[in-house]
């Protein structure tokens, strides 16, 4: 594609990173047929190739508008598109840039700003998690609409105390702890039962996602650095202790971002190689899972009442897994060797849940409609529950449907709690 930069954005890093995207695209079109919102609604401008043109045309000099703006938001940033693109175009990134552009010229009408300002500033609060055991304490009187953003109170269970040479790192998460504790203490123990210690830095906070597609790139990059100075002294100690192996993620939305620290702060001289150096030691939990069957097969695959036969697991696999880190098929082939049954979705197991970060409170109806959708396609695998890897897609998903809706993680650690006992 061509382009011509308008002097103001040629002048800018920004500009030219978005040129050198730009330029990639050869408009094929092969993106729509995979794009959530094009699918919906069938507009040009709400799909791949017509949101790159939107921001071409804000790049060569063209005023943008509301209604640019509105296209850009309708975005989920699930980056299907670049699972289907044959040119490899980063529409992640470009769909980012253009955003904080447009926002540059275009003013929100204050209840969006306020709205959010709430989200990036409230969700990676220290507040966050009294404010959600308040409303899980009231959560029978609230309205239906906030009933589906605050779940039910849920068991962490115990975090194992046992000290292992093997240490990895996990990030806790702003949202996850309170939401969902349980996903990461079961991470803990499926770990510890391989012989690996979970470390969790105190100072570690959000992984800077929700500012970051927010456009607060300037906020989003400060949580980038406050975590890489946390993680530091377990990734280069300097006492003699032994370095982490990884920096764990059991929840993919912070994964791809943390995969991303590198590019974003690629420029950062005080912590662009430090940055490169957490960006290659972080790993999704999935990632892990083949190292781990030859472990966990004689505890979960023998006699007994760890051999019983177990439920079909309906797998939900998140764009930031399938599509921003490019995971694809991991967890339903392990968990399969480790005697699950687990089946994806027969139709349309590559599209967005409509979860997407703060999207589901941003654009609630597109975002209820790709719900829906997608509880349709796992509804045809006969699951009796549904299984998935990230916090926001579990909580969307559970607000449609009876039917429980868990991390992996903990149905593996339930397994072998259960086996453990039987044994």
């Amino acid at each position: 594609m061509q382009t011509n930069l308008a002097p103001e954005y040629a002048a800018r890093e920004e500009g030219r990173e978005a040129e050198a995207i730009l330029r990639k695209c050869v408009h094929c079109g092969f993106c729509t047929a995979t794009c959530p919102t094009y699918q919906l609604l069938g507009d040009e401008l709400d799909g791949p190739r017509g949101r790159i043109y939107l921001i071409k045309q804000v790049l060569e000099g063209e005023t943008p508008t509301r209604k640019t703006q509105s296209h850009l938001d309708r975005c989920l940033t699930c980056r299907n598109c670049e699972s289907t693109c044959p040119s490899g175009v980063q529409y992640g990134h470009l769909v980012d840039i253009g955003r904080k552009l447009v926002d540059e010229k275009v003013p929100r009408p204050l209840p969006e700003r306020l709205l959010r300002t709430a989200l990036k500033e409230g969700l990676p609060s220290k507040l966050f998690g009294p404010a959600m055991r308040v409303g899980q304490s009231v959560r029978a009187l609230l309205p239906e609409a906030l009933k589906a953003k605050v779940p039910a109170k849920q068991p962490a269970g115990d975090w194992p105390t046992t000290i292992r040479e093997r240490k990895v790192l996990m990030l806790a998460g702003c949202v996850q702890p309170s939401m969902m504790p349980n996903v990461n203490t079961a991470t803990a123990r499926v770990l510890d039962a391989v012989g690996v210690q979970t470390v969790v830095a105190p100072s570690a906070g959000c992984c800077g996602a929700v500012k970051f597609h927010l456009n607060d790139h300037d906020g989003g990059q400060a949580h980038m650095r406050a975590n890489i100075d946390a993680w530091w002294p377990f990734i280069a100690p300097t006492n003699g202790d032994t370095p982490v192996e990884s920096i764990v993620m059991n929840a993919s939305g912070c994964g791809v971002m943390v995969k991303d620290y590198g590019y974003v702060l690629r420029n950062d001289p005080a912590y662009a190689d430090k940055a490169a150096r957490v960006s290659a030691l972080t790993k999704d939990l999935s990632e892990l899972l083949p190292d781990w069957v030859a472990a966990l097969r004689p505890k979960l695959v023998g006699d007994g009442a760890a051999s019983a036969e177990k439920p079909v697991l309906a797998y939900h696999p998140p764009c930031t897994l399938q599509h921003g880190q490019q995971l694809r098929g991991g967890v339903e082939q392990h968990l399969s060797q480790l005697g699950f049954t687990v089946a994806v979705a027969q139709n349309e197991s590559h599209l967005c849940c409509g979860s997407a970060g703060t999207y589901s409170v941003l654009n609630p109806d597109l975002s209820k409609q790709l719900r829906d959708r997608k509880l349709g396609n796992l509804k045809q695998v006969g699951a009796s529950s549904i299984i998935s890897a990230n916090v926001g897609c579990i909580s969307h998903l559970q607000s449609g449907t009876d039917v429980p809706v868990r991390h992996w993680v903990e149905v593996l650690d339930a397994a072998l709690t259960k086996a453990s006992v039987a044994g």
